[in-house]
């Protein structure tokens, strides 16, 4: 029997009586709680609950992780038939102007299986490539699914509906801030790391002042932003034509770069000094130059350190992108704090749930190259 297991079961049965749906008149009142097997008749509902049910059950065998797995999936299509087989039913009747969404029961459970499939997956210890894999046909499954509209009645799509131009633009600009900021920071940061790594000095004074702008809090430092790139873009010339200016994009973009450098530049020292000191000298004895040893020996067998530096940054401007809402910077974070001004719960999960799942497939994918980066030892598998 598998402790976690045994805990994610007993924590969906007890998500499965709290409310899976909520119906609300309009978009920002209180709506009524709806249990799962209340949200459409009896016949249409128990198949959905049954398979959650059953999903929870077969996660607790430590023993057949394939199993564990295949209920973690079997419990999230029960999941997703509860909410399409509900939205329409609910809001049958229920006046223009209702909204129905999912509520405590179905994001408790939507917690609680992926987190047993996270668990199965880390018994099974699938390679990179079997990761890549699972993950695009998650994704694909995804997709298809919101294309098909089964889920289209739920309140966050109506928002998402009435806005698709905006959130077009939103998505460009949050990717924009997060790899554009994490480009720039590696752009400078590696090279900075190398330095760094060959000069102990230089690593003395720099890491301590990259150390130091990591503690100023996130909206502290937009603060920051706005008053210097205000003063560039009316004392620089064509400063503001190319989008410098006190509010918008440029301040929070930077911001972001200079929150990036510590990680990137920490790691690439970390990553060449990971290197064994047997290949450094096994590699001089070879006659090679301090270029050729950097290029074929240090970073090849640092670059996986390297590579999580650089998970780390993405991640972390991901969410960090969010706040850019707030300074006219775009992203998601525009959703968010319009739905927190208009007390309108589904469109702040308009910005926030595409931030989560673009952060987790990020740190997916960073996790699965920085895997495939570790060298093989010698007559490994």
């Amino acid at each position: 029997m598998s402790p976690p297991g045994l805990l994610f079961c007993v924590l969906g049965f007890a998500a499965l009586a709290v409310p899976f749906m909520t119906l609300a008149e309009n978009r920002i009142v209180a709506g009524e709680g709806v249990l799962a097997w209340n949200v459409a008749s009896a016949g249409a509902t128990w198949p959905g609950v049954l398979a959650v049910a059953l999903g929870l059950v077969l996660g607790v065998p430590a023993q057949w992780a394939l199993v564990r797995l295949g209920g973690a999936i079997l419990g999230l299509g029960g999941l997703l038939w509860l909410l399409a087989l509900g939205g329409p039913v609910l809001l049958e009747g229920a006046g223009n102007y209702a909204r129905v969404s999912p509520a405590i029961g179905f994001w408790c459970l939507l917690l609680i299986l992926m987190l047993l499939m996270a668990d199965a997956l880390a018994q099974m210890r699938p390679g990179p490539l079997a990761r890549g894999a699972l993950l695009a046909a998650v994704l694909g499954a995804l997709a298809v699914i919101l294309w098909s509209g089964a889920l289209s009645p739920l309140s966050i799509l109506q928002e998402y509906a009435s806005r698709r131009a905006a959130f077009a633009d939103a998505a460009m600009r949050h990717l924009a801030l997060s790899f554009g900021s994490l480009a720039v920071a590696a752009a400078i940061g590696f090279p900075l790391g190398i330095l760094c790594h060959r000069r102990a000095s230089l690593r003395g004074t720099t890491l301590p002042i990259l150390s130091f702008l990591q503690t100023i809090p996130s909206l502290a430092m937009f603060g920051i932003m706005i008053p210097i790139l205000g003063w560039v873009g009316d004392s620089v010339p064509g400063a503001q034509a190319i989008g410098i200016a006190g509010i918008g994009f440029a301040p929070a973009f930077l911001a972001l770069v200079l929150y990036a450098l510590l990680p990137v530049v920490g790691n690439t020292v970390a990553g060449l000094d990971s290197a064994p000191p047997a290949a450094i000298e096994a590699a001089r004895g070879m006659g090679m130059t301090p270029g050729q040893r950097l290029w074929k020996v240090e970073l090849p067998l640092g670059l996986p350190v390297i590579l999580t530096g650089l998970r780390i940054v993405l991640v972390q401007n991901i969410g960090l992108a969010v706040i850019a809402g707030l300074i006219g910077g775009g992203g998601f974070g525009t959703f968010v704090f319009q739905g927190l001004n208009q007390t309108a719960t589904d469109l702040i999960l308009l910005g926030a749930l595409p931030t989560v799942a673009l952060a987790l497939v990020s740190a997916i994918v960073m996790d699965i190259l920085v895997e495939l980066a570790r060298p093989t030892p010698e007559g490994g598998a």
